[in-house]
Order: C-alpha cells, then structure tokens, then sequence
C-alpha cells in the first residue's frame, strides 16, 4: 500500500499555488499532463497559472470540499481577486470577484497527470461589470 495521501498532497499544491511557489510545480505536475482532455505540459500548466496572477495578483484558490477516489480528486473552490489588467475582457476598476471552480484530477507516481477545471467565468464578469 502506498504512503501517498492525495488529501495532503493537494493541500500543499494549493498552498504552493496561493505561496506562487511555480518553481515548486515539479512536485506536483507530471512532465506531460492531460489538461481538460487535451494533451499538455507541466510548463503549460504553470503558464496559465502565472497568467493568471499577472492579471489578478491577488487570486486566491481556497478549497471548500474535496472527495478523493483512489488516485481521483474532485475539488469545489473558491477564487476570489481583484484584477490590476484585464480579466475576462474586463478593464480593472478595484472590483474584486469571488466564483466557484470545480477541478477533477489523477494521479500518477504521486503526481497530476490529468487536470481539468471549470470556473464561472460569466459570474467573475458579472461582477466585475457590475461595479
């Protein structure tokens, strides 16, 4: 039986992610990953996830349930921000947006190998517009 719990395991990945601890993502991403169904790159991974903080410094990920099948994790979180560039076609006004995101993962040899996420993009706009 493995020591591997997935449990810890992504609550230090969110805590790299929210530290912006990218150069931490080797311990956590495999090499080649499928990211929502697509082939991908761990490099991919941290470049979508750096895009985000250079729009949106502030972007938290915090984790509100998480269900663990074996090596499967299904996450529902909640990001929250204020942009400081563009977001989502938004100009940045200091309006800050709180949305869910759901993320299903699997793991391989004690790291991601398949990554998908969706977050309500519509919702983030909403309230940015709305301030």
């Amino acid at each position: 039986m493995s020591d591997f719990d997935i449990r810890t395991f992504y609550t230090d990945y969110l805590a790299a992610l929210n530290a912006r601890e990218f150069d931490h993502m080797e311990q956590f991403v495999a090499d080649d990953v499928s990211l929502n169904g697509r082939p991908g790159t761990r490099d991919a991974v941290v470049a979508d996830q750096k895009s985000i903080i250079e729009a949106v410094p502030d972007f938290t990920w915090e984790v509100q349930e998480l269900l663990v099948d074996g090596d499967r994790a299904a996450a529902r979180l909640v990001n929250t921000g204020t942009p400081e560039k563009p977001w989502h076609g938004v100009a940045p006004t200091g309006a800050s947006f709180t949305i869910v995101e759901y993320a299903i993962y699997r793991t391989e040899n004690g790291r991601f190998v398949e990554m998908t996420s969706l977050h309500d993009s519509a919702e983030a706009e909403r309230q940015l517009r709305a301030a």
